[in-house]
């Protein structure tokens, strides 16, 4: 039912233009948006009259704040999908409210109790407000993950870069957008790409008509030597006028936004990239946070790990720790600890078992029935609480709560000088490998999510998988 509803949506948006799609988007969105801000500054109005707040701020409070917000462009439809710059539109919208507030209180004959007031006021707006469209670009993804609501995107370039692109977000999704095939700028065109669901529409001289023709809303441009500067500036004017956006990809993957930025030189506009945050200021509170939470984690999971040391007693004979040789920063090797999840002798058994290995492609040993494993190991593995000992590692400095796969040290005299940026940061006691398929990845995609950790890292992402892996851990996929 959910896929003829969304086959049925496409169709009617085959008939209309993307200028009528964006109406209907206003129709649909914008009002919600304002609704939920309202709410938003309603709610906090109420609670600071409860508190005893200024008159002027609750009256005025829900009144000003859609209008700061529509003030500094917080309505627009780019801004819906979430991310960084609508958390900067939100934080603006209540420092400008509260520079009125301070210049009303001056008015008022120095009233500093209406600044207090206010300021609380426009804090709690802006959470408030951070959170109600947090749920729903939450609704929207699941609606994108569905396939409804999506945006039609037409790729030009060059085949290779068309595929890449494809690829890459195939893997981030749901993303909001549809590709709906390519303009390619490779002469003779081939009659297909890698990627079977993405057909070949035209050349590059053939964009305009195929727009008009798809009715798409957006056309993404791959940097290429057939499209000039006044090609593209020509594509961008005759886009404007059929009302479609038109975005220039800078072909930079695994790259998060933070890092970019536009500078202008001399009347060009460059695109800046802002080097890895790798400084020891920027990495220190990363120490002091990940020293602290795992004392505290010890302390408080010491119950649970005496009842699972002694299941793991009880489960074989062995020690209960299984200690290993891993490589840590710089490839610096250290004792690694987790709770023994085999039989005593697994290490000797390993080469009778090698034919049964299933990562080909790279130089870990992963098996998904490995009967070297015990009955209690495969429990504590699925949910990984063979790993909670590590907390001991990131207490002693030689890992972090956060960070890559820590690996063993043969694996390290394998690696190229890019898989070798893994050992730039401390191995993590969770990541992006974690809570994105687990031991289900392939090498190369397992190497390219460290690789991506290690350039974007920021205090924000550590936070952000932190969170990611506790649904990862529940779900108990790709663990064995």
């Amino acid at each position: 039912m959910a896929v003829e509803s969304a086959a049925r949506s496409e169709r009617i948006r085959d008939v209309i233009t993307p200028r009528e799609l964006h109406r209907r988007w206003q129709y649909d969105h914008l009002p919600k948006l304002v609704v939920m801000d309202l709410v938003a500054a309603a709610a906090t109005a109420f609670t600071a009259h409860l508190c005893g707040g200024r008159r002027e701020v609750v009256l005025l409070l829900p009144l000003l704040w859609p209008l700061a917000l529509l003030a500094v462009r917080g309505y627009g439809q780019r801004h819906l999908a979430g991310g960084r710059e609508d958390y900067r539109r939100i934080t603006r919208a209540a420092l400008a409210l509260g520079a009125v507030a301070v210049l009303g209180s001056e008015l008022a004959l120095g009233r500093d109790e209406l600044v207090h007031d206010a300021v609380l006021a426009l804090a709690g707006a802006g959470v408030l407000t951070a959170l109600l469209r947090r749920v729903l670009q939450w609704r929207l993804a699941v609606a994108w993950a569905a396939g409804r609501d999506l945006r039609r995107v037409l790729v030009v370039g060059n085949p290779g870069a068309v595929a890449e692109l494809a690829e890459s977000l195939a893997r981030q999704s749901p993303h909001g957008l549809r590709l709906i095939g390519a303009c390619l700028t490779a002469a003779p065109l081939p009659d297909r790409l890698p990627d079977p669901q993405l057909p070949v529409l035209g050349g590059r001289d053939n964009v305009l008509p195929v727009v008009r023709r798809t009715g798409c809303e957006m056309v993404i441009v791959l940097p290429d030597a057939a499209l000039d500067q006044m090609a593209l500036r020509r594509l961008g004017w005759d886009l404007d006028a059929e009302g479609v956006q038109l975005l220039i990809s800078p072909r930079l993957s695994d790259v998060c936004a933070a890092r970019l930025d536009v500078r202008t030189v001399g009347g060009l506009p460059l695109l800046h990239l802002r080097a890895p945050a790798g400084s020891l200021a920027a990495r220190l509170p990363k120490e002091i946070v990940d020293r602290l939470l795992a004392a505290v984690g010890l302390l408080l999971l010491t119950p649970l790990l005496l009842v699972v040391a002694a299941a793991v007693r009880s489960s074989s004979p062995g020690p209960v720790l299984f200690q290993q040789r891993r490589a840590g920063l710089g490839g610096e090797q250290f004792t690694m600890f987790k709770f023994r999840t085999m039989v005593q002798n697994a290490e000797e058994l390993r080469d009778e078992l090698a034919a049964l290995n299933v990562n080909g492609d790279g130089p870990l040993f992963k098996m998904t029935r490995d009967p070297r494993t015990t009955g209690v190991g495969r429990f504590l593995r699925r949910y990984s609480l063979d790993e909670l000992p590590q907390l001991i590692n990131v207490l002693a400095g030689h890992m972090s709560l956060v960070g890559p796969r820590p690996p063993l040290p043969e694996e390290t005299l394998d690696y190229d000088e890019v898989t070798r940026r893994r050992l730039l940061v401390k191995p993590g006691l969770t990541g992006l490998w974690q809570v994105s398929g687990r031991s289900d990845l392939p090498w190369k995609e397992a190497v390219r999510l460290d690789l991506s950790y290690v350039d974007n890292w920021s205090h924000a992402l550590d936070a952000q998988i932190l969170l990611r892996t506790t649904g990862a851990v529940a779900r108990g996929k790709g663990a064995y």
